[in-house]
């Protein structure tokens, strides 16, 4: 065995400018001992062993050879390595940067204060920003807001492949087809995540309005413009982008000083008050059916909405249904609730049969809910018949008991021998439906489902899930602008006598109803959260948009740039 040493003393003595970057020797040490512990579990066959001077014992020390698995437990703990899963993924289409990952990831048991990511590409160490923030944001979405994950990872491709000139110490690389290889790794990463998580049990908790997931996936522009030895062309003033997807602070709120009366500033009301606990997977996952809808979806969706979807900024809510996205140097209108049906419609059928639960706190009677929305639909009326909508209502709760085991099996929705509705699916994490289009829902499972063709039934329950779960504006009225005047308070106005007083004689006062004003103002704004910081996010991971999208007016282009710039120019 050979035991290299190297000493070195008056580190930068005649070079002020960097002596002058040099912290203080603990603050140095720490960054040594953080470097060697890499390297210890990148190079197994290597022996590494580091000690403070004066120290007992070593900080670092790593016997090699030793399994990857054995160096990270010796290296940063037990705690650590037996929480570790590991990971593969290998691209061989050489036009798609062919490429091979081997790596260890943290399960949904471990537990850290902040992210620790260890990345070596063809054998040097380096970091990727948008490699870490992509994976980052599968933990977020998939696993609790706590949870920070670990993770090492070691990429080979062709050194042609990667760009090492886009930081002045060399640490930040850029690599070429970066996109593909970060969507590939993410979806590794979210699988083994999804498939690892059947003995995990989630505690209740709050969800804070400051969580913000962010997909950050580097442009192809900037890719190539940042290969060695090019130099960078001038965009012309009319092309450049005023905003990109990398800056979370270009809302239209940001402008607007305005704050709702009745919000709380820093937390959310849980979004998910409920226990969840990962179901076991079923071998009904694979299904032809469903497999079939699942590659439906993979191949037949918009190439364009796609890039569009994956690299927009979200500006605001322009107004109850429809949002402000801009991508590029173009601003569109995209319908929210057609949006966020068809997501949830896609994520009904990646998950089927593995599903979170929505534990109701109190299971709900199907037949009263059924009734429900029986009256809702025939309110506006004239024939409404207590006694028809009373049959209807008990017909269809006999069919929902009688197909209450696949329901449960495949979709998560669980209806008790007593005909109650005891829990729901977790289609979208961090997200909770409109718990009052409940009976709508059942409504629609009883009538609006062919039970007989094995394909069409699983796709019409998971369009109606999708379209239950669609963020859909609030029963109750938006609170900002007309729709105030639905919280003045009603008084009745005549003679004091006692008489009988018309339809037409009924005034509005002016003061509010403060209670339902601030509970239609929470609503509202727990909506916009989840448009904001779940739906969005969700659509750069998850979405394919199909064709349909882009003819139904689901997205409009308002502006151009390039032609805003030539109208101005005239001027």
């Amino acid at each position: 065995m050979i035991n290299y040493s190297q000493e070195v003393e008056n580190l930068f003595y005649n070079m002020t400018a960097r002596r002058k970057t040099l912290q203080n020797a603990s603050d140095d040490y720490t960054k040594i001992v953080d470097l060697l512990s890499r390297f210890a579990i990148h190079h197994t066959n290597i022996s590494f062993s580091c000690r403070k001077h004066g120290a007992a014992r070593a900080d670092v020390h790593s016997v090699g050879p030793t399994s990857r698995l054995d160096a990270i437990r010796t290296v940063y703990g037990a705690s650590v390595a037996r929480n570790l899963m590991k990971i593969e993924v290998s691209e061989n289409d050489e036009a798609c940067s062919g490429f091979q990952m081997d790596g260890l990831i943290s399960n949904s048991n471990y537990v850290a204060k902040k992210i620790m990511m260890v990345l070596f590409i063809n054998g040097r160490m380096v970091e990727c920003s948008a490699l870490k923030r992509a994976i980052e944001i599968v933990y977020a979405a998939t696993l609790p807001k706590a949870s920070k994950p670990y993770i090492y990872m070691s990429i080979i491709l062709p050194p042609e492949h990667v760009d090492v000139n886009v930081h002045p110490t060399k640490k930040e690389v850029s690599l070429l087809n970066q996109e593909v290889i970060i969507e590939r790794i993410q979806s590794a990463v979210e699988s083994k995540l999804r498939s690892s998580n059947d003995t995990k049990a989630y505690q209740e908790q709050d969800v804070e309005s400051s969580v913000a997931y962010q997909m950050v996936l580097s442009n192809d522009d900037t890719q190539n413009s940042s290969k060695s030895g090019s130099k960078s062309q001038k965009v012309p003033v009319h092309k450049m982008v005023r905003a990109d997807s990398t800056d979370p602070a270009g809302r239209l709120h940001a402008y607007v000083q305005m704050k709702q009366p009745g919000l709380p500033e820093s937390s959310l009301p849980a979004v998910r008050s409920f226990v969840r606990q990962r179901r076991n997977p079923k071998e009904s996952a694979n299904l032809t059916s469903i497999q079939d809808l699942v590659a439906d979806i993979d191949k037949n969706f918009h190439a364009g909405l796609l890039n569009t979807v994956r690299h927009c900024v979200y500006i605001g809510m322009a107004d109850d249904v429809f949002a402000l996205l801009q991508h590029g140097t173009h601003l569109y209108l995209a319908n929210v609730v057609n949006l966020s049906k068809e997501l949830m419609y896609q994520q009904v059928l990646r998950r089927f049969a593995h599903f979170n639960a929505i534990q109701l706190s109190n299971p709900a009677p199907l037949f009263e809910l059924l009734i429900l929305a029986l009256k809702e639909e025939y309110a506006n009326s004239e024939c409404e018949n207590d006694d028809f909508n009373e049959k209807v209502a008990e017909t269809s709760t006999k069919l929902l008991k009688l197909k209450a085991e696949m329901l449960e099996e495949f979709f998560c929705i669980s209806i008790d021998r007593n005909g109650n509705l005891a829990s729901l699916p977790v289609v979208l994490d961090q997200y909770t439906p409109d718990m009052d289009r409940v009976p709508e829902f059942m409504l629609s499972l009883a009538n609006d489902i062919d039970w007989e063709d094995e394909k069409t039934c699983l796709q019409s329950i998971s369009a109606a899930i999708g379209n239950f779960y669609a963020m859909h504006p609030p029963l109750l009225p938006n609170p900002s602008g007309d729709g105030l005047q639905f919280y003045k308070r009603i008084k009745p106005s005549g003679n004091s006598d006692g008489e009988n007083i018309g339809d037409d004689e009924v005034g509005m006062d002016n003061e509010i109803d403060d209670q339902l004003l601030s509970e239609a103002e929470t609503i509202w704004a727990q909506r916009e959260w989840s448009i904001q910081h779940v739906l969005f996010p969700s659509m750069k991971l998850f979405f394919k948009p199909p064709h349909s999208l882009g003819e139904n007016g689901t997205f409009v282009r308002v502006a151009s740039l390039e032609k805003l710039y030539k109208i101005f120019e005239r001027c």
